[in-house]
């Protein structure tokens, strides 16, 4: 039944007829208002509820997220201290093997200088002369009266000169005594000095020691912050992981460039090799083999740095007996100056390839060739770039662990704030759908006001009518 027809199936006018459908459809509306209400709000609150227990469901999959998260990070972080503390330890047990064992030694030497100056300076020890046996009888002599006696007065002269000569005699004894005293004390200096060295050095390496205690007990209390799992130590590890994340990144980046400088120093030689007309896929042979050559570089730069200890992303590598992993250094580190001669060579066919290939390009064009300039400085920084860049590539092994073991924290973090805010989007979509069904209930009955207004109009009526007097009587 088409419109035409619906609006003229009461009375001939269209206008009529529509009014007549919009009041039965109030009417319609207003009988099912009831049901309607509870269909809408038993609706929403069903779609509510929904969102609720799901975004509950998402908070207690963040939670455990967290909680994983914590766990890890706190895990990384105890290893790392242990082993801080366990390299703090070796190096003080290297210092103390390297400074103090030999301290017997040294103690036996200075106790050997103790006793030799002690000897020497008791033997430059001062020991006043003792009185001669004659002074006694000048002094009786000195006491005799000058009479005018010839004789006395030859004898008290002779005693003169007597006593000046032996008075001159033993200056001349005491300056040798003391003479022979001094030497004795510049032979004693150069026991001093070397004394003085040994204690000095014995001290310095005390202080050594003290600093290594002082720092071993800093990363032991660190250690113990992180293995009672604290929130500062949680937060701590957190912005360091963060940190190393963004550190590491940089640095991979760095190295994709010098990779794609490498790439570009080896690829156009590379078709001399494998042909450049050649291709798998999409790509040239040329393109390819260049590419493996250099992720066969940092293969064996990896391996190199696993087998060095430096970085431990291969545990195996790791627990290997010395023997072998000495034979492991040797053979990668062989691979890898192969591998960087060869790269060499090619850079130094480069430029004899670029001149070739623009020599064909001019003579195709019917123009006279360029006489090549013939400065090999461009040449020789070629090969050095193309012998030195696998060897720099090596040490990429140590930013990609940083980066590895960060991503692990960052990416947690990244996937508990995503489901924070998924739990958060969809409370906001529950109290939407709750606040959506009154919408609905208002519109409903915005919808079909006029039946309100007229059920309204008569329920205030008949609450106002005047009591019938049978009705109103007092029993």
């Amino acid at each position: 039944m088409s419109i035409k027809e619906l609006l003229t199936i009461w009375t001939d006018s269209p206008a009529l007829s529509m009014l007549i459908w919009v009041l039965l459809t109030v009417a319609i509306l207003y009988l099912a208002r009831t049901p309607a209400h509870q269909a809408i709000t038993s609706s929403s609150r069903v779609v509510s509820r929904a969102l609720r227990l799901a975004a509950r469901a998402v908070l207690i999959a963040a939670g455990r997220l967290e909680r994983r998260n914590r766990d890890v990070l706190l895990a990384f972080g105890l290893n790392a201290a242990e082993e801080s503390v366990n390299r703090e330890i070796q190096r003080m047990d290297a210092t103390i093997r390297r400074d103090l064992s030999s301290y017997p030694s040294m103690n036996r030497k200075v106790m050997e200088l103790v006793a030799k100056i002690d000897n020497e300076y008791n033997c430059g020890s001062e020991v006043p002369p003792e009185p001669a046996s004659w002074i006694n009888a000048v002094s009786s002599v000195a006491k005799i009266r000058a009479t005018g006696d010839t004789q006395v007065a030859k004898m008290l002269s002779d005693i003169k000169v007597n006593i000046d000569s032996e008075h001159r005699n033993a200056i001349e004894e005491y300056r040798k005594s003391n003479s022979a005293r001094h030497e004795i004390l510049t032979k004693m200096a150069p026991n001093w000095r070397e004394a003085a060295q040994i204690l000095s050095t014995v001290g310095k390496s005390i202080k050594g020691l003290n600093e290594r205690t002082e720092l071993i007990d800093k990363k032991v209390d660190e250690f113990e912050i992180i293995r009672n799992g604290s929130d500062k130590a949680a937060r701590t590890l957190a912005s360091s992981s963060m940190t190393q994340f963004v550190v590491s990144s940089l640095v991979l980046l760095i190295a994709l460039g010098g990779a794609a400088i490498n790439f570009n120093l080896i690829s156009l030689p590379m078709s001399e090799m494998v042909g450049g007309g050649s291709f798998i896929g999409p790509y040239k042979t040329s393109d390819i083999a260049a590419m493996v050559i250099i992720m066969v570089e940092a293969a064996m730069g990896l391996y190199l740095m696993e087998a060095l200890r430096i970085t431990r992303l291969f545990p195996v590598i790791g627990t290997m007996n010395d023997k072998t992993r000495f034979r492991m250094i040797l053979i990668t580190f062989s691979i890898l100056f192969i591998l960087a001669s060869v790269e060499a060579s090619l850079a130094y066919m480069r430029d004899q390839i670029a001149a070739d290939m623009q020599a064909l390009r001019q003579s195709l064009a019917a123009v006279d060739a360029a006489v090549p300039t013939g400065s090999w400085i461009p040449t020789a920084g070629q090969m050095v770039m193309g012998f030195i860049l696998p060897f720099a590539l090596t040490f990429v092994a140590i930013p990609l662990e940083s980066f590895i073991h960060s991503s692990r924290t960052v990416i947690g973090i990244v996937a508990l704030g995503s489901l924070r805010i998924v739990a958060f989007m969809l409370r906001l979509m529950s109290s939407i759908a709750r606040n959506t069904s009154r919408l609905l209930v208002s519109v409903y009955d915005l919808v079909i006001f006029p039946a309100l207004f007229f059920d309204r109009m008569v329920r205030t009526r008949l609450l106002h009518a005047p009591l019938d007097s049978t009705k109103g009587r007092v029993s």
